[in-house]
Formats: C-alpha cells, structure tokens, sequence
C-alpha cells in the first residue's frame, strides 16, 4: 500500500469518515451523524414473547418501545439516473438514504414520546441484524430466546395452513439467524422462561445491562397504553391483553427436526430429535 492510502486510513479514523472509491480513485466520505443514540433491539423469532418484553420496557419511565416498526419494509428509491448521479456526489446511494430516513423516524418517534431509549422488537429484525448494527454502531441488543419447541408450537397454531415442514422451516429461519446474531454481537440475553417465571429478576437484569434503574412498574404493563394491538404489530392474543404476565403454557413433547434439535441443546433446553 501505499503512504497515501496509509495516509487516508490516519486521516479516516481519526475524523469519522470512510474511505470509498469512485472512477478508480479513492474518496473520503464523512459517515453521516445519527440523530438516534444507543437505540435497543430485541432480537428474536416470532412466538418468542416479544410484545410480552416490549410492553414491559414501554412500562418504563426511559424507554419508549413502540408497536412493530417493519423497518426492512421502509426503503428510499431514487427514481432515474439524475437523482443517482446526484446522490452519488454527496456519497450516498438508495441504501443510505434509506438508512437517514430510518435513523429520522425512529428519532422522531422518541421525541414525540418524550422519553430517552428506543427498543424496537419487529422479529423480522433478526435477518438484517449486520445492517442494523451498521447504521446504529452503538445499538444495544437484547437476544430472547424461547424453547424452539414452543415456538414451533405457538407458530403452527397460528399458520394452521403451514405443513408441519413449513412451520419448521420458518421458525428455523428464525432461529438460524437469531443464533448467528447473538454469536457476533455484544448483548444481554433474556429467555422468555425466566421473564415469565420470575418477571422482576429478569427486568432488573435488563436495566442493569441498560444503565437503568429498575422500575415496578415494568411489571404493571396493563396500567399503561401501549398503542394500538392488532395483527402485524405484534401480538394481538387474550393473554397480552389481560396486562398481566401470563405463566407459559407447558413446553410440548415435540421431536425436533434439524436444525431445531441442534438450537435447543445449544441453548441449554431439552429437546427429542426427530427420526
């Protein structure tokens, strides 16, 4: 390499900016500055228990966690090759702009609500945790796991249109990539076991991990609003309405199948392996 490229790498980290190349040569483009600071996700399959956590952090007096977002499903196109080309000399594509867009209404969302912390529980998230961790480098995750036998249980329930091999396939998809995150990323793990058997130890574990002071009434979610609760915004069912929380319902006798089987014993659950 040479003492220019030496040079720039200097240059890019200690000023915040990254080092592109455009026609052959190589640019330094200032990252752009997030308006959102430390936000939080939950990370985890459907059927885990999210809406369950996320009013339970909403409870707090600091965190504002909001009905799911579906952020993946919020994207900037730029219409012809004027737009491009012009976004292009500021740096930015559709991907980054696509990025502010979210880093503003996620913002402006906190700001309205008036309080300090983010969590955003959409489990669509657990497929695009990297970019996640790209755009917010300071995030916070919080990984929820659940027995895969549960969920395999909960989701065929709810798709009862699914083959027993489609409702393993999509929890499994789930889970793969929720492992993957929580091997790469820092974050506090939570099992929906012990939120639900022991609800004030596991929140206060939460807090700590967050800088908070634990607060009770994490444990009242009913006594607050939380938003609109309807299908495609979380879960919607008699239990998370009753505004209490619910003891699990017993972990079914299923035998697993690949990699279902290989994720319980991973995480320490019991499991049967099928076949």
């Amino acid at each position: 390499m040479s003492w220019k490229h030496h040079l720039a790498v200097r240059i890019a980290r200690s000023t915040g900016v990254q080092i592109t190349r455009r026609g052959g040569r190589g640019l330094l483009v200032r990252r752009p500055q997030r308006l959102l600071r430390q936000p939080v996700f939950v990370l985890s399959s459907v059927r885990s228990g999210s809406t369950l956590l996320r009013m339970m952090l909403d409870s707090h007096s600091a965190i504002y966690a909001p009905h799911e977002l579906h952020l993946s499903k919020l994207r900037v196109q730029l219409g012809d090759h004027y737009i491009t080309n012009s976004m292009a000399e500021l740096g930015l594509d559709a991907q980054e702009v696509t990025h502010l867009l979210w880093d503003r209404v996620l913002d402006t969302a906190l700001q309205r609500s008036g309080k300090q912390i983010l969590a955003e529980k959409t489990p669509h998230n657990v497929f695009m945790w990297s970019r996640i961790a790209r755009v917010w480098p300071d995030a916070r995750f919080l990984f929820l796991l659940r027995h895969p036998a549960a969920i395999l249980d909960s989701w065929s329930r709810a798709r009862p249109q699914q083959t027993p091999q489609e409702a393993a396939d999509s929890v499994g998809r789930y889970l793969t990539s929720l492992a993957e995150a929580r091997r790469v990323l820092p974050g506090h793990t939570v099992r929906y076991e012990d939120l639900t058997a022991d609800p004030a130890a596991a929140t206060r574990r939460i807090c700590a991990f967050l800088g908070l002071e634990w607060e009770p009434a994490m444990l009242e979610y009913g006594r607050f609003d939380h938003g609109t609760i309807k299908a495609g915004l979380g879960d919607w069912t008699g239990r998370i309405r009753t505004g209490t929380v619910q003891p699990p319902r017993e972990v079914p006798d299923l035998a697993l199948p690949e990699p279902l089987y290989d994720l319980a014993k991973g995480w320490g659950y019991p499991a049967r392996r099928a076949g």
